[in-house]
């Protein structure tokens, strides 16, 4: 849903004119930007982070931080994901890369293998680069809620309830999150304190993440989680490092259209379908019943062309630029047929799991600079193992049973030639993730729909293996003919990607009335901003 927030905001130009000094929630009057995540608390504190001065860079900290608190099921400290950061004032886009990778050596005796905890070096390297509000600031807020509690959001209750038997057969996890009466996990609505993990975030608020990666906090992370049936070092720890990278670019129009490189290769996924959509108006020119199939069409060759160029680690056989040659991915499409459907071409690739584990969120500021993100544990939450004494479940190791960051793809679409923002998105939902996200930019960008209609319509997928277009039940029959009719065999599910994101068609910031931002209503997070 959208909330629209007018407490102590006064709608009108972008002032920052206020009595309240920087880094009090205030600070910005008029339009301070917006905020759309998964978690509603994690929302809120973004954007009373905007509110204070903060960039998009401290909101977009600040919303993980609280989200390792409201949703460790696909955010604690132990996870990691990527980011993709545009910077008004340079006019710089730059993927950030601090995903959960496996340690160096497991240990034989391993009976829950973790991933190297990336999240906390991750939000530092953004907040250290594109932050202006301080670190302690910018923490103390998700530190106040795991230590004196808050009622179990929706969004969290729903994940643990998804595992809950075998969640609560671990002791220090059934302590924690289990209900005072005994009877499985806590559920919507109930009190949920977290002390352990409070005094782990109360320890970066005063160390930052040195600590965490090679001081005495990170050597009681280490002994608890190989305590708990998990293997960790402190070299795996000392070592981690998160990487800066240029990010896939595909011209549109004016506008530069950002995603983020393999690995992970869901950026690549989506740059293509993107591409085969936009070339030469055919989305935007193609009738509402050729476009359902056209998507399905689209999504069927871009997981088909991963199969030719992923290698076993998620990272390319070409070079990322190379993924998203025109000519390249028009290729792809010589084959495509309006009236007919086509299955992949051999070789086909081999059937995969993924995991649908993950929570994105998008963040922009009033001066139009953007941060959008999805962060994993691996597998809904983790190894399943909190360590003893920090609060902090540890991602899985990635590999076995389709764990892992495969999905992970945000998305931004920049007007570099006058400095303007007009797209954040992000999603999750493992494999569906990439095509939810981008069937949501065509529905906006080429289709001209409203953010909202866009997010709302019934989507479909289709991953070349088996050949099978899934589309999400209560699709109207209208649509199912037509599919049927083009040869497609389908195949009914719940749901198909969720989808967080920020829409200013008029760009930002010369045209903040025009800016919409939202939530997938097939999810239970929130979206905050103020409108003038």
């Amino acid at each position: 849903m959208r909330q629209i927030v007018a407490v102590f905001l006064l709608l009108g130009a972008c002032s920052t004119a206020s009595e309240a000094p920087r880094g009090t929630i205030g600070f910005v009057r008029g339009f301070l930007g917006g905020v759309a995540a998964d978690e509603p608390n994690a929302a809120l504190i973004g954007r009373d982070i905007l509110s204070a001065g903060g960039s998009a860079a401290d909101a977009a900290t600040a919303t993980y931080f609280a989200l390792s608190v409201t949703m460790p099921s696909s955010a604690s400290l132990g996870g990691g994901g990527v980011c993709l950061v545009y910077d008004n004032g340079k006019g710089t886009t730059e993927a950030l890369d601090f995903l959960p990778r496996g340690p160096g050596a497991v240990a034989q005796d391993t009976v829950r293998p973790n991933a190297v905890p990336g999240n906390v070096r991750g939000f530092f390297a953004l907040h250290s680069k594109y932050g202006r509000l301080r670190w302690a600031q910018i923490l103390r807020r998700a530190e106040t809620l795991a230590r004196f509690g808050i009622p179990v959001s929706r969004a969290i209750a729903r994940d643990l309830a998804a595992v809950e038997e075998s969640l609560m057969v671990v002791p220090e996890v059934r302590r924690v999150f289990g209900r005072k009466d005994g009877k499985g996990a806590v559920r919507e609505r109930d009190f949920l304190i977290q002390v352990d993990l409070a005094g782990v975030l109360s320890r970066l608020r005063n160390n930052g993440p040195g600590d965490f990666y090679q001081g005495r906090l990170a050597r009681q992370l280490v002994d608890a989680a190989n305590d708990s049936g998990g293997s960790l070092r402190i070299e795996d720890l000392r070592e981690f490092a998160p990487r800066w990278h240029d990010t896939l670019e595909v011209p549109f129009g004016d506008l530069t259209v950002h995603f983020s490189p393999p690995p992970p290769p869901a950026g690549a996924v989506a740059a293509e379908m993107w591409l085969m959509l936009e070339d030469g108006g055919r989305y935007r020119d193609a009738a509402e019943n050729e476009r359902h199939h056209l998507l399905a069409e689209v999504s069927l060759r871009a997981f088909a062309d991963r199969g030719r160029w992923m290698r076993d680690d998620e990272g390319s056989r070409l070079k990322p630029q190379e993924l998203v040659s025109p000519d390249r991915v028009s290729s792809l499409m010589a084959d495509y047929r309006p009236d007919r459907h086509r299955p992949a071409p051999a070789p086909l690739p081999a059937p995969r799991l993924e995991n649908p584990a993950a929570t994105s969120f998008v963040v922009v500021d009033r001066e139009g600079s953007a941060v959008a993100c999805t962060v994993t544990m691996n597998n809904l939450f983790g190894n399943g193992q909190i360590a003893r004494g920090t609060g902090i479940f540890l991602a899985a190791l990635p590999g076995r049973g389709g764990r892992g960051f495969t999905s992970l793809g945000p998305m931004l679409v920049i007007n570099h030639n006058v400095s303007q923002f007009f797209l954040a998105a992000a999603a999750s939902g493992g494999v569906t993730a990439p095509g939810a996200m981008i069937g949501v930019a065509a529905r906006s960008l080429l289709a001209k729909q409203s953010l909202a209609e866009a997010l709302a319509a019934k989507r479909l997928h289709h991953g070349a293996v088996p050949d099978l277009t899934y589309y999400e039940k209560d699709m109207s029959e209208t649509v199912l003919e037509s599919l049927i009719g083009r040869g497609h065999k389908i195949g009914a599910t719940v749901r198909l990607g969720q989808v967080n994101a920020i829409w200013c068609p008029g760009g930002l910031p010369r045209a903040p009335e025009s800016c919409a931002t939202e939530v997938d209503p097939r999810g239970y997070g929130l979206a905050v901003t103020a409108d003038q």
